[in-house]
């Protein structure tokens, strides 16, 4: 410890760990003003729909697709534009003299629901905090839509940047995948995809025509598609954003017929050496979320395989920070995380 007294002196460690233990004290605090406005019986009336979805009735889950499609307003120094109904391109308002790195953003929402607008704010937020572009994509949703269709969709998004990067004023070279719980899923099998051999684009082999991604950004991301039992499972299974119940509810819908186990549907299943090709990674967990413990083992998995990978645990957090508003600190936190981590990768 002294020689961290030397280099920064013992007022400014002081003043660093108190910032922390504000930011910690703002996460509870905010995340449980959060939760207490949750109507108490959300989480079961969505898994209700969902299931009605999975039998044929799909009027209640379009009801909840319905009150979660909202853009948000776009703040100064930033533009957005549609394209072709499938993904939306946000950049700096200014232009950029140079090809931009670009983040492909994957939406949360357990597969079954959320779009390009309801992470529309997390979008828009990094591009003004990175200066990176960001391109959200709409991919199909289950259960209509199961494994693989959204998978694919977003393969395919990811040979779109690059088959049109100088169009877009892109670099086809800086391509980084992100998402957010589902979507975090979707990101790490979009990048397993592409590491295996097999893996088809439009007819076209993906490692001899995509590039490798520059990095991994993943918010509390779903590794593995049942109930794991595990400890942060149990502890905030119900109550905290995400209920062990419609979890267990987007996983039926989203798997379908398919094993779980596969790794394009669980990345925690993948073999070492293919997580050892991974880009480097950043994990961001909530502490007070079923899917923490999940977050905690792929971390340690990867890093077993020898991929770069980092893992930030917001305390007091839970579920939902990056796409519904309410956990303003850990929000805040998550897209300076993400920015600064693209930015250490970008200049390697």
């Amino acid at each position: 410890m002294s020689h961290i007294f030397k280099i920064f002196g013992l007022g400014a460690l002081l003043t660093a760990v108190g910032m922390l233990t504000a930011a910690a004290r703002s996460m509870e605090s905010e995340a449980e003003s959060f939760l207490s406005s949750m109507p108490a019986d959300l989480q079961s009336r969505q898994e209700l729909a969902v299931r009605k979805a999975m039998e044929g009735d799909t009027a209640p889950l379009d009801s909840v697709r319905n009150s979660r499609n909202a853009a948000a307003e776009l703040p100064d120094g930033v533009k957005a534009v549609d394209i072709d109904g499938l993904y939306r391109l946000y950049t700096p308002a200014a232009g950029s003299d140079r090809p931009l790195p670009v983040l492909v953003y994957l939406h949360g929402g357990g597969w079954c629901f959320g779009s390009i607008n309801s992470c529309s704010r997390f979008c828009a937020e990094f591009v003004r905090e990175s200066g990176v572009a960001v391109l959200a994509v709409e991919y199909p949703l289950a259960p209509e839509h199961p494994y693989p269709s959204a998978l694919n969709a977003c393969v395919d998004a990811v040979a779109y940047v690059s088959d049109n990067a100088r169009e877009l004023g892109l670099d086809a070279g800086a391509i980084s995948v992100g998402g957010d719980s589902s979507g975090g899923n979707l990101a790490l099998a979009t990048a397993l995809r592409l590491v295996y051999s097999e893996a088809i684009v439009a007819g076209r082999d993906a490692d001899a025509v995509l590039p490798r991604l520059k990095s991994l950004v993943l918010f509390y991301p779903v590794v593995k598609a049942w109930n794991d039992g595990s400890d942060s499972w149990k502890q905030y299974g119900k109550g905290y954003g995400l209920d062990s119940g419609i979890m267990e509810a987007f996983n039926a819908a989203y798997i379908g017929d398919n094993d779980p186990c596969m790794p394009l549907i669980s990345p925690y299943c993948a073999a070492e050496e293919h997580l050892a090709q991974l880009p480097p990674a950043l994990i961001i967990n909530a502490s007070d979320d079923i899917l923490c413990d999940q977050g905690r083992e792929m971390q340690e998995l990867l890093a077993k395989a020898g991929a770069d990978v980092r893992r930030e645990v917001f305390p007091g957090a839970s579920h939902l920070f990056i796409t519904v508003a309410g956990q303003h600190t850990a929000f805040r936190r998550a897209v300076e995380a993400a920015a600064s981590f693209i930015d250490s990768v970008m200049r390697r």
